[in-house]
């Protein structure tokens, strides 16, 4: 889990806020926090949720890197633009991705078996 914990560090550095500025955003208290950047605990889905809402970065990123989610393929502006949809909820982005995603292998499933009887 340091991995995650490392990229949320990277992420706070960069936007160029401390932990405590972090954990007031994410709404999270700064020992957690803390923990959580150095690998010790593992967040919940909705607290990832708050903290890429803190650091202004897509929920699924964070998602992606604590395994929650598989790496999406497929338009990048498609995906983007739900994972930052403010007006939809956590679990809703979640549930688009996640059909956007079937739709997409489906699509795919379909692909492939036609250009293989080309060949």
């Amino acid at each position: 889990m340091s991995g995650l914990g490392g990229f949320i560090r990277e992420q706070r550095d960069q936007a160029q806020m401390s932990v405590r500025q972090l954990a007031k955003a994410a709404e999270v208290s700064n020992p957690y926090l803390s923990q959580v950047e150095r690998g010790l605990r593992k967040p919940s889905a909705e607290i990832l949720g708050r903290i890429a809402q803190g650091l202004r970065i897509s929920a699924e990123t964070l998602y992606v890197r604590a395994g929650i989610l598989a790496q999406r393929e497929g338009d990048d502006v498609v995906t983007t633009a739900i994972a930052s949809d403010a007006t939809l909820t956590e679990r809703q982005r979640s549930t688009l991705l996640q059909i956007y995603a079937a739709f997409q292998s489906e699509n795919q499933a379909q692909v492939t078996p036609r250009e293989d009887a080309k060949s």
